[in-house]
């Protein structure tokens, strides 16, 4: 019998995706928000597609924000759009 896979929603495009073709952003116990590339970190987490277009759109609509339960400070947004701009072939 097969392992189920994890499914989780993406916050941007609200479709439900393996939780390992997904990008976690977590907000930890002590109020820092991260990347966690590998879904290990401790904390309150939330998904999004590993494309720009959905995380921008998370953004605009404040799923992000509202998920994660604290504003996201600029430098953050900045290091997960350079994630982003490092992975996407286009």
């Amino acid at each position: 019998m097969a392992k189920a896979v994890p499914v989780r929603l993406c916050l941007g495009c609200h479709e439900p995706k393996a939780k390992n073709e997904m990008l976690r952003i977590v907000r930890t116990g002590d109020g820092n928000v991260l990347i966690d590339l590998k879904g290990k970190v401790s904390g309150r987490g939330a998904y999004i597609c590993k494309t720009k277009a959905c995380f921008e759109k998370a953004l605009k609509s404040k799923a992000l924000v509202r998920s994660l339960g604290v504003s996201i400070p600029s430098d953050v947004i900045d290091s997960i759009k350079q994630f982003f701009d490092g992975s996407e072939n286009g």
